[in-house]
């Protein structure tokens, strides 16, 4: 696999690239210290995964991302915790918190390694945790949300709309795709339609054919069936 690293720090760039020379798998075809040269370094060699630091001066890495018309898998790298975000938007593989270990380089290699193996496609997505945060960029506006602030997720054909703090935004990912990614502790498939934030309920009302309408507490109503509604009962011991 062609690798690119890209880190504005020499020092770290170059460590890093001395830690992945471990590893036959990869190939590092180049290193980058500025969103512009990893552009024209993407261009030229098409790699097939990205080290990016997330922030640099100038166009931080998630803005380099947003620029490019095809992305590579990304294993972030950063020193900044609060930078610890999982995406929908982005093929990430991992997050790295530097300093970097081998040990946990060599856990990001092994997830690599997985996701270009043949048999990757039958592997599970990679299920978030509550308190993780997502970054998703609809159209020209990015948010950067915590999984928790999410009301709920309505499917719109193609795509699904996510609904938080009084804002909404699309993703790129199909209803069964994403709900796999979301930590069932606090979210709830309610219908075909909708997966609601067990925690963003306001209240449960009964509905038709013993079901349960559901009042979110930005008022928006969802209605639960009859073949949900076990599973709901379950999980909040009505």
């Amino acid at each position: 696999m062609k690798a690119l690293v890209i880190e504005d720090s020499r020092l770290a760039r170059e460590g890093l690239c001395r830690m992945l020379e471990r590893f036959p798998e990869l190939d590092v075809v180049g290193q980058a210290k500025t969103a512009v040269q990893a552009r024209e370094l993407i261009d030229k060699h098409q790699p097939d995964v990205l080290f990016l630091d997330i922030h640099m001066p100038g166009e931080s890495g998630l803005e380099l991302l947003q620029s490019l018309t095809s992305t590579p898998k990304i294993i972030f790298t950063t020193a900044y915790a609060e930078y610890a975000i999982n995406s929908f938007d982005y093929p990430t593989v991992d997050f790295l918190l530097k300093p970097i270990s081998h040990e946990r380089l060599a856990k990001s290699i092994e997830k690599l390694s997985a996701e270009e193996s043949p048999s990757a496609q039958h592997l599970p997505e990679r299920v978030l945790k509550e308190n993780s945060k997502i970054f998703i960029k609809d159209n020209d506006e990015c948010h950067l949300i915590s999984l928790s602030d999410i009301v709920y997720i309505e499917s719109c054909k193609n795509y699904v709309c996510a609904f938080f703090n009084g804002k909404k935004a699309f993703i790129r990912k199909n209803m069964a795709a994403l709900e796999q990614t979301l930590p069932r502790a606090i979210f709830f498939r309610a219908s075909r339609q909708f997966i609601v934030n067990l925690n963003r309920i306001d209240q449960i009302k009964p509905g038709v054919s013993e079901g349960y309408d559901l009042v979110m507490e930005d008022g928006k109503r969802v209605e639960v069936s009859r073949r949900n509604a076990a599973e709901l009962k379950d999980r909040l011991s009505i």
